[in-house]
């Protein structure tokens, strides 16, 4: 048995035919076909799944797909630009090397979005703070920490480049 749900997601609307207890991270992926979120511990600990749902972060593994009709769902893909390029967070992942294997990335990206959201001046420990409940066995997180700042620096003086 499945029931419509319109969802708006990345500023499009979208209506989809789901199972009342399918996920919102398995609705983006499979039915959307946004496989950006990624699904990781399926338990809400990794991070992985990460959406801002009404500009917030949350696990989208732990969320019904019905449970976001009304709500604004962003994924890692809106957080590029129009064209389908690397917004300036991505780009600044990208430039100082803050992925590795690139699992726990799109849950990074989203709980730093959140961050300079709220402060667009972050120190390292802010970021840490932001990003702690995401779990990366990679990077060590020096590189994200840079990364998010690096992102904020050049939103703050208004350039692109370092």
């Amino acid at each position: 048995m499945t029931s419509p749900v319109r969802l708006r997601v990345n500023g499009r609307e979208h209506v989809a035919d789901v199972p009342p207890r399918m996920t919102l991270v398995d609705c983006l992926r499979d039915i959307l076909r946004l496989t950006g979120t990624h699904v990781g511990c399926e338990h809400g600990v990794c991070g992985a799944c990460s959406v801002l749902l009404d500009g917030e972060p949350v696990r989208s593994c732990l969320i019904f797909a019905v449970q976001a009709e009304g709500h604004e769902v962003t994924t890692v893909e809106g957080l590029g630009t129009e064209n389908g390029g690397l917004g300036d967070l991505q780009d600044a992942f990208w430039e100082c090397h803050a992925m590795q294997c690139g699992y726990c990335t799109p849950g990074m990206l989203i709980a730093a979005h959140a961050l300079l959201a709220e402060n667009p001046d972050p120190n390292a420990g802010d970021v840490r703070d932001a990003i702690a409940g995401n779990l990366c066995r990679c990077t060590g997180y020096q590189q994200i920490v840079e990364a998010v700042q690096l992102a904020a620096r050049r939103r703050r003086d208004g350039t692109d480049d370092g």
